[in-house]
């Protein structure tokens, strides 16, 4: 039996999504966690492995068991094992056709960024705190430059594994609702750091640092060390995966910071 669950958690205290040798993964606590429901060893595959420090309020996973448990079976019994930090936030049974993965035709992230004169006790570890003024105006139109499908080098990570830097963003938007600023994007797949790395740069463009096509030279150059430097992992959430409709998944859960 194949089931799928819906996570949210607290990435702060964790070395990322992945089990660890040394340190603890998100993975590590949820596996640990359905073992014990399951009464045998279980071993979940993610939909978008989190980096150190990032949080997910629409993850989702698989997991095959010879377990026969309810849905509220499978999720309360869970959470009664879980840390306060991870949470399941739904779960069904679906087809063995189905993977979290490679089922998944797009993922969406958001940046968020506290944009006062003040830091915050509350969102220290939720947002990135940057007190000078930001244009998020200008931000959200040199954003669209990176819409489509291109080659993303200058926005992955030095030690990123992907076998191509392709990838497609549908979807990209900035946007400030009075000191918050959201950097929203939707794309079928990301690299390592790819968000992180274009909200810094975006940043920079905000504050005035580089003109407006700045995102879109630091993209054609395919040069990462042109680009501005990578934003703190603490302000990104994995909030939506997406699925074909035949596999009948929940609704995607509120995902708002705050």
């Amino acid at each position: 039996m194949r089931i799928a669950l819906g996570l949210e958690y607290d990435g702060t205290s964790y070395n990322g999504w992945q089990r660890q040798r040394t340190g603890t993964g998100v993975q590590q606590r949820v596996e640990e966690a359905l073992s014990r429901v399951a009464d045998e060893t279980i071993e979940v595959v993610c939909a978008g492995r989190t980096d150190t420090g990032v949080h997910a309020s629409g993850q989702v996973v698989h997991f095959d068991t010879r377990s026969e448990r309810s849905s509220r079976g499978w999720l309360l019994g869970a959470n009664s094992n879980l840390p306060d930090d991870i949470s399941v936030i739904w779960a069904r049974p679906v087809a063995d056709s189905f993977h979290a993965r490679f089922s998944a035709t797009a993922r969406s992230y958001r940046y968020a960024i506290l944009n006062r004169l003040e830091r915050s006790a509350l969102y220290r570890h939720r947002a990135w705190w940057v007190h000078e003024p930001l244009d998020a105006e200008r931000m959200h139109n040199a954003a669209q430059a990176l819409s489509g499908e291109h080659d993303f080098s200058a926005y992955r990570a030095a030690g990123c594994q992907a076998s191509t830097p392709i990838r497609e963003i549908t979807s990209i938007a900035v946007a400030r609702d009075n000191d918050w600023i959201s950097l929203d994007v939707t794309a079928n797949a990301f690299l390592q750091h790819m968000v992180r790395n274009i909200a810094g740069t975006l940043v920079a463009i905000g504050r005035g640092d580089e003109a407006e096509d700045w995102a879109a030279a630091v993209l054609a150059g395919q040069d990462r060390k042109a680009g501005g430097s990578a934003a703190p992992p603490h302000g990104l959430t994995l909030v939506k995966v997406d699925y074909p409709a035949e596999f009948d998944l929940p609704p995607n859960p509120d995902s708002k910071l705050r």
